[in-house]
């Protein structure tokens, strides 16, 4: 099953400094049936307005990753954790039992990001913050784990049995991706388009993929994905 979830069809809020999308439920926007999608709670499509930004308030019990499309974000939160994560960097907060952060754009231009939440495997996990660079390449990396088989590969850490898997891909080229027996998958081209088991999905359009075992991710014209790998 891939359901497509059209970019225009999305939650919508807007102020004087922020234009977001939201792909699931999430402040004034309600839909029953885009309340998550198993474990993965939050994909938030943000534009950032210059010398702008989220500030401080707080978090708990959550996974939240940053993955930057445009632009730079700057990071500052209650552990003492501060630093700017730019186009081509992710990065990882885990809530845990609390944590108060703030997420600026102390750029002159726009950034766009995509924030997403994903529900931990335990809680009460000690609060932290990381990031990393991972430069836009050919073919898809896992970005962000805590599935086992990603151990060791260099990935962020995730206190959940996920992935954030990105990457580009050229026009015509394709990735593959497998689904375990009990695993689902949300696609998002942060830009180009993509056939998925040959089902288009436009730029920044979701794609909420379940009960297929194998992903051939084919792309219409040169495209950088996002996808995040879940428990069903």
């Amino acid at each position: 099953m891939i359901d497509i979830r059209p970019f225009n069809s999305l939650g919508a809020f807007k102020n004087e400094w922020l234009d977001a999308r939201h792909h699931f439920s999430f402040g004034h926007y309600r839909d029953p049936k885009r309340a998550g999608f198993g474990r993965l709670l939050v994909w938030n499509d943000d534009r950032i307005a210059p010398g702008t930004g989220f500030d401080p308030h707080p978090h708990k019990e959550m996974e939240i990753v940053t993955y930057v499309r445009t632009g730079a974000i700057t990071h500052r939160d209650s552990l003492g954790n501060e630093g700017r994560t730019e186009a081509g960097d992710v990065q990882v907060m885990h809530a845990g039992t609390g944590i108060v952060h703030a997420e600026l754009n102390k750029e002159t231009i726009d950034t766009t990001l995509f924030q997403i939440w994903i529900l931990p495997d335990r809680a009460a996990a000690a609060p932290g913050w990381a990031a990393r660079e991972f430069p836009r390449k050919d073919g898809l990396s896992v970005l962000a784990s805590g599935r086992k088989q990603d151990e060791g590969a260099g990935a962020l850490q995730l206190n959940a049995d996920a992935a954030i898997i990105a990457g580009t891909l050229a026009k015509g080229e394709t990735a593959h991706i497998a689904l375990r027996p009990g695993r689902a998958a949300y696609l998002v081209p942060a830009k180009g388009s993509v056939t998925v088991n040959g089902v288009p999905v436009n730029s920044r359009d979701g794609a909420a993929i379940a009960d297929e075992r194998d992903l051939a991710i084919v792309a219409s014209e040169d495209a950088e994905l996002v996808v995040v790998e879940v428990a069903a």
